[in-house]
């Protein structure tokens, strides 16, 4: 029996060195090497092409390589097998740095003095805030978001939390649906959004959004999306800062990847571009809790982190 691996963008060489010796005796196909569709239990994806995990009738599970599964939805021929998320420690990790490096970086005004060394200005900013002053506002209470509410709160921000559903977090202020998403974004200064991207996301960073981010804080608003880049219109976007409704964003995600070369967002100092990798999914790591799922799985336990598809995550 052998596992799939169906990858665009990626180079497969490290997925298999490192399956295989995580799963000894197993064959791993790519798309390009499968002879025998029959044999294939296990399909590992990142954007695979539409079409290509049809006709595999022993397939039992298809593993996400990301933290997103946007992408094995963008198939319309997708075959009905559990889809397994990944939740990984060093995953969780990387997003939290980069997180908390974005909003450090609005709070700490750091675009303005990276201008002002370039220029040679010596221009000491005297209203600096506290942490504790700025209300980060998270989008997304999943395991990602959590965790990156802990780091932000032990940094000494003031942080809320949205998620579709109520959910409890002791120590951290939650609000939930359409009117908690209003509340919390009226207490916003810094919103960062860990969504995925769902029929309800699609386009919610929009400017009607925007307009609810409160303009008596200290800093900002600013806006940090990490999530998805089909949640965010930057168009949108792009008005809001040419207007000063927002003084900054950071985009690891975008409508379009990449990012075309003709786009504004790449020329603006009040925006920080980074190529999607806020959150890599090292073959080490991942692999590793992908084979030990497959491992349990053969032992008789359910599947952990399973994808509701009628969520979309």
């Amino acid at each position: 029996m052998s596992l799939l691996l169906a990858l665009t963008g990626w180079r497969s060489e490290p997925w298999i060195a490192r399956l295989s010796a995580l799963l000894p005796g197993r064959r791993i196909d790519t798309l390009g090497t499968l002879r025998d569709r029959d044999a294939v239990q296990y399909a590992l994806t990142w954007r695979h092409p539409p079409g290509s995990l049809e006709a595999l009738p022993n397939l039992r599970a298809i593993f996400s390589l990301g933290a997103g599964v946007d992408h094995v939805f963008a198939d319309p021929r997708l075959p009905d097998a559990p889809i397994v998320r990944v939740v990984d420690p060093d995953l969780t990790a990387r997003m939290s740095e980069w997180v908390a490096l974005q909003v450090l970086l609005h709070h700490r005004q750091f675009r303005r003095y990276d201008r002002q060394q370039r220029e040679r200005v010596w221009d000491e900013d005297e209203s600096q805030p506290r942490a504790a002053d700025v209300r980060v506002g998270l989008l997304g209470l999943g395991v990602l978001g959590l965790d990156a509410a802990r780091k932000l709160q032990t940094l000494g921000f003031t942080v809320a939390g949205w998620s579709r559903a109520p959910k409890q977090v002791e120590g951290m202020a939650t609000y939930h649906g359409a009117q908690g998403l209003d509340a919390m974004l009226a207490r916003t200064d810094i919103l960062v959004s860990l969504l995925p991207l769902t029929p309800d996301t699609r386009g919610v960073l929009n400017a009607a959004l925007i307009a609810k981010l409160p303009r008596d804080g200290r800093i900002g608003p600013a806006l940090i999306n990490a999530g998805r880049g089909g949640s965010q219109v930057e168009a949108d976007i792009l008005a809001a800062l040419e207007a000063g409704a927002l003084k900054g964003a950071s985009l690891d995600v975008f409508e379009t990847e990449p990012l075309p070369a003709h786009s504004p967002l790449w020329g603006r100092e009040d925006v920080f571009v980074s190529p999607h990798n806020s959150a890599i999914s090292e073959p080490d790591a991942v692999a590793g809790y992908i084979a030990g799922q497959i491992l349990a799985h053969e032992r008789g336990e359910s599947w952990r982190n399973l994808v509701d598809r009628t969520r979309g995550y």
